[in-house]
């Protein structure tokens, strides 16, 4: 568990934060040797990430693997063996080159696929809002419209009809103010239309 911990700590700092205040300090050179350099080890240090997701997962039993993480990060960047630089020309600049073309064919259709694939579960999503609002109304249709009433001028009337009481029971003080208003406002369009 010690060296789990020392070497997370050791690629943080040595193989993150310490490239990342190099590359800073390329980029505000402006030193395009300094930017291929770090651009290399950005890469590799990518796919190293990749792969470390898996080998933690299987090798993490190996006698010195954590030290062997340690020591492969420390080899990456040091200016001596310039093993980012190393990997990449021999390793990974040839398979990339020769693969290119169908990465980018690749991504290609992995971004038009993505948009199809949200798109249709966008569809998706909202025909079962749609089924679960409908299904909510109908299930509830008898109280909704109890409680949910048009306000025609027939409703209106009925209202003025029946001042005291709704379904048998007193009218709390907000029912009675909002009656008044409509009767008001029913009066009003009364005499209007006279």
């Amino acid at each position: 568990m010690v060296s789990w911990i020392i070497s997370r700590l050791v690629v943080l700092v040595f193989g993150t934060l310490y490239p990342a205040y190099s590359s800073y300090k390329a980029v505000k050179s402006k030193d395009v040797k300094e930017y291929v350099k770090w651009m290399m080890y950005w890469i590799i240090f990518a796919l190293f990430t990749a792969a470390e997701v898996f080998t933690d997962m299987f090798l993490c039993w190996i006698p010195f693997y954590y030290e062997l993480k340690i020591a492969f990060v420390v080899w990456l960047l040091s200016p001596y063996t310039k093993g980012a630089s190393v990997l990449y020309r021999k390793f990974v600049h040839p398979t990339l080159s020769s693969k290119e073309k169908d990465i980018d064919e690749y991504l290609c259709q992995a971004k038009d696929k993505s948009y199809d694939t949200l798109v249709h579960f966008g569809r998706k999503g909202l025909n079962v809002a749609a089924a679960a609002a409908v299904m909510a109304a109908s299930k509830g249709q008898g109280v909704l419209s109890d409680r949910l009433r048009s306000f025609s001028m027939q409703d209106l009337s009925s209202c003025q009809a029946d001042p005291d009481s709704v379904d048998g029971e007193h009218e709390s003080a907000s029912q009675h103010r909002a009656r008044s208003m409509m009767r008001s406002k029913s009066e009003s369009y009364s005499k209007a239309s006279s």
